[in-house]
């Protein structure tokens, strides 16, 4: 399987990072962005200050606005907001060929569905090889060359390996595994806990608070993800555990800065008004919400998160909420 060229579709910070990256694999990269001023100023000046700032491209990282030229590539990568995936793909339908290798980047559950973002491309682009690439990643520490692992998982394992083979560098190592859901959970599920962390700093309720919330965030993740036949060892690695851990614990993770800006006083509007990037973890609460109720699992802190976020309860009334639960056995 040759996989030298790869095409990126989705030209905010995590997608330009990912060129970047894959181009210091020894890659080439085409990226697809939707803005013309971002493809000019990739394409002419090797920077994408608006997603990206303070970031130098190589010049041969190469910005396009037609996918057909990212469906030409040996390799794909899907990287854009996890609610837009279903209609990116519908575009790029006409133009992959069969057994392409596409890689999920965007991390998040359709809300309209309730589908894991695999089985959105399952069924617009049947055709393709898909697996999920998810872990601890902040785009700024990616494309500065710090050192990240991350999970890589398709069904294949030859597959896998030579996926991770194309992607990864000294800097940036992809671990195969073959639990596609859970890789996707994890990802999905940390944003909505990261809101939920950075509540907790917003008010000011302090450190035990903040680990006791991730720890219960976690082991509400577990239950998600077992109930929807991922693995524990998925959960307890890099793309659950490990992106929960990065996402709950720096201010870096717009879901955690959006969660400690409601936590101070601030209106959602106010917040998403002000930002260019998509917070996944508004968007995954519902979906998450309306699952979990659909299959009986107990996600106290996911309800709260959803609560808050659209308009159902303040953030006052739903930590008063979670803190006058009945006391029960931890397991």
């Amino acid at each position: 399987m040759t996989l030298q060229s790869v095409g990126i579709v989705g030209g905010g910070a995590w997608g330009t990072a990912l060129a970047v990256s894959a181009r210091r694999a020894g890659r080439d990269v085409m990226l697809w962005a939707y803005e013309p001023e971002t493809i000019a100023e990739i394409n002419q000046q090797h920077r994408n200050a608006l997603y990206l700032p303070g970031v130098s491209l190589d010049p041969a990282i190469k910005a396009t606005a037609r996918l057909n030229e990212i469906a030409a590539c040996d390799l794909v990568l899907m990287v854009t907001p996890a609610q837009e995936v279903r209609a990116i793909a519908d575009e790029l339908a006409p133009h992959m060929r069969t057994d392409q290798p596409l890689v999920i980047g965007a991390k998040g559950i359709e809300q309209s569905t309730g589908q894991l973002l695999s089985q959105v491309v399952a069924e617009v682009l049947p055709q393709v090889r898909t697996a999920v690439l998810s872990g601890p990643s902040f785009a700024a520490e990616i494309a500065r060359g710090l050192p990240a692992a991350l999970t890589l998982a398709t069904a294949s394992e030859a597959h896998g390996r030579a996926l991770a083979h194309a992607l990864s560098h000294a800097s940036f190592r992809c671990y195969w595994s073959d639990d596609l859901a859970g890789a996707e959970i994890g990802a999905a599920l940390k944003n909505v806990y990261a809101i939920a962390a950075g509540i907790v700093v917003g008010k000011k309720l302090g450190a035990s608070a903040h680990a006791a919330l991730v720890t219960r965030g976690f082991a509400e993740m577990m239950r998600f993800g077992a109930a929807l036949g991922a693995r524990r060892e998925t959960m307890t690695g890099l793309s659950g555990l490990g992106d929960l851990i990065l996402t709950c614990g720096s201010p870096q993770s717009r879901n955690m800065s959006l969660g400690s800006a409601l936590g101070e006083g601030r209106s959602l509007g106010e917040v998403l008004k002000s930002r260019l990037s998509v917070t996944e973890g508004v968007y995954t609460a519902s979906a998450v919400v309306e699952i979990a109720a659909a299959r009986g699992i107990e996600m106290p802190i996911a309800q709260a998160v959803h609560a808050v976020v659209s308009g159902l309860a303040t953030v006052d009334e739903a930590i008063e909420a979670l803190l006058a639960r009945p006391l029960r056995p931890e397991g």
